[in-house]
């Protein structure tokens, strides 16, 4: 079974600009796509109707026929939090989760209210300990 979400050719700003939810949000997911565009080296794109992602890689359940295209890092800005899609599970990021700030935790995302109670050289290190593992894949 293919995963349902693929890169499509909206524009990310623009999905930006149309946000509904505050100017706030809007804020801090220009910040973010900033942020990880410059630290990834990867362009923004979208993927499906409302993930920015950077970087891509094939990804093949062990416990399902579920595989596809996702990308290595990206973020959802939406109306109640960013979704940031920065974690693998290491060892090294469950430590790092200790320095990052205030959250809460979904099964694979970090869900942030605002930028600023998080802190960006911790979330730096999650990308870069995510990109390593999904670039073994």
């Amino acid at each position: 079974m293919a995963i349902k979400t693929k890169v499509t050719e909206q524009d990310v700003f623009e999905f930006i600009e149309e946000l509904t939810v505050s100017p706030k949000r809007k804020e801090d997911a220009q910040k973010l796509v900033g942020l990880m565009e410059e630290h990834t080296g990867y362009p923004p794109k979208m993927w499906g109707p409302s993930i920015i992602g950077f970087g891509q890689y094939h990804y093949k359940s062990t416990r399902s026929a579920q595989e596809g295209d996702w990308p290595l890092v990206g973020f959802s800005p939406r109306k109640t939090a960013l979704s940031l899609y920065v974690y693998a599970g290491t060892k090294r990021q469950e430590e790092l989760l200790e320095k990052l700030g205030k959250y809460t935790m979904g099964k694979a995302c970090i869900y942030v209210k605002k930028l600023e109670d998080i802190d960006f050289a911790v979330l730096k290190e999650m990308m870069d300990e995510t990109i390593k593992l999904l670039a073994k894949e």
